[in-house]
């Protein structure tokens, strides 16, 4: 639908909100490239797990950020997240590596490098990009700035929905506990915490399907674009 000028589109929330499967979609249909910047800090979780680092090793993740080469390629119309040369798209998904994340996620220096790679990805506009401090951090000047959220218990029963499409077993209560503790730690670290920009629309997503989400955003973006 893009047919006017590429414009920045950060779009922020907490866990488990539908940041990625909405980010994804409105990039496709407006033909931009798509940036998950969770699947960054959870890149350098995983790289510190193969090295066998100690979730307190600080120095560790910032040699790890440091040295990643990380790029999205889209291969046979799907987007693909590299590192170094490998596919770790499935990989950065495993549990052990998201719950590594946030904690890696929260120190100085390797904000500082992937924020720095991050703010080169958006150059030119033409970018989908979401994640926790988007619009307040890494991209203050995005012209379109959405807070995607939706209550716990929501995001819990899509999160458990996902497991068990996946064939896995899941306990609500436990999921709904481990959302609200990683809002807590998100919205309250020192160093970019979670928060909604002061220009951007907040989106509730309580009751809404996927398709609604993003006609939203995509309204937003040609009311900004002027079309």
């Amino acid at each position: 639908m893009d047919g006017g000028r590429r414009v920045t589109i950060a779009i922020d929330g907490p866990a488990g909100a539908g940041k990625s499967t909405v980010a994804r979609e409105a990039a496709r249909r407006l033909g931009y490239a798509y940036v998950d910047t969770g699947a960054m800090y959870r890149v350098v979780a995983l790289l510190g797990l193969r090295k066998g680092l100690s979730p307190d090793d600080e120095a560790g993740f910032i040699a790890e950020a440091a040295s990643a080469d990380m790029e999205f390629r889209m291969l046979d119309g799907a987007q693909r997240f590299f590192v170094n040369g490998e596919d770790v798209t499935e990989a950065v998904r495993a549990p052990e590596v998201g719950a590594l994340s946030s904690p890696v996620s929260a120190i100085p220096e390797v904000r500082r490098y992937l924020t720095e790679t991050q703010r080169r990805m958006v150059r030119g506009g033409g970018v989908v990009m979401e994640g926790r401090d988007i619009g307040t951090v890494v991209c203050p000047g995005a012209e379109v700035k959405i807070f995607l959220t939706a209550s716990v218990d929501e995001r819990a029963r899509r999160r458990c929905l996902e497991q068990q499409e996946k064939g896995l077993d899941c306990d609500p209560e436990a999921v709904r506990a481990g959302i609200a503790e990683r809002d807590h730690r998100d919205s309250s670290r020192a160093v970019a915490p979670l928060a909604k920009a002061p220009d951007a629309v907040e989106l509730v997503t309580d009751g809404l399907s996927i398709g609604e989400v993003i006609e939203r955003i995509l309204a937003r973006v040609r009311e900004t674009q002027g079309t």
